[in-house]
């Protein structure tokens, strides 16, 4: 596996490095040892994945509170998407800063989003598949978001959405330190 660091504190893009021959590839999506070597402190609890139907879907800026702190090593399994990750902890080195990379089947890329960072993505084809793994388990009260066109950050989207859930859009904006009332 190629470990390159993305310019956000702690998140990672992974690029496979498949063993080919006729019948195909072969290919380790997650090695303990490797992520040790690169000082990832990484184990997965839980597994998930999702299927988006439309090209445009957006879905995101997820995280889940200090209470249920989550790591994510996301990979896209089916079709292609693009992948962003935010940092959105305060104390961080590069607060308000996001990264984003194209994730595919073809590709095999993951990208690994930090414990507390907002976590979205936008489908580039009908009938994309996610699967990520977890440090944590999901703990619905510790559910949070972003607005994924908060004008804060300024994420550049590769297309305009074309599917959003309710809640997605719900997100509060971020106020800025200086625009709140004292």
């Amino acid at each position: 596996m190629q470990f390159t660091q993305t310019g956000i504190d702690g998140a990672w893009v992974i690029d496979p490095s498949p063993h080919l021959d006729d019948r195909g590839y072969f290919q380790r999506v997650w090695c303990s040892q490797e992520f040790a070597a690169h000082d990832i402190d990484f184990v997965p609890v839980q597994a998930n994945m999702g299927l988006s139907r439309i090209k445009g879907t957006l879905r995101g800026m997820h995280f889940q509170d200090a209470s249920a702190p989550e790591i994510k090593l996301v990979r896209c399994t089916r079709g292609s998407i693009y992948d962003v990750v935010l940092d959105r902890r305060p104390d961080s080195p590069t607060y308000g800063r996001w990264f984003g990379t194209e994730l595919s089947a073809t590709n095999g890329r993951a990208l690994l989003v930090p414990a507390l960072c907002a976590h979205g993505y936008q489908t580039l084809e009908d009938e994309s598949e996610i699967h990520y793994l977890t440090s944590a388990f999901y703990t619905p009260s510790a559910e949070r978001g972003l607005r994924f066109d908060d004008p804060v950050f300024a994420i550049r989207w590769p297309m305009p959405a074309t599917a959003l859930s309710v809640n997605d859009r719900g997100w509060p904006l971020t106020v800025r330190p200086e625009a709140q009332e004292r």
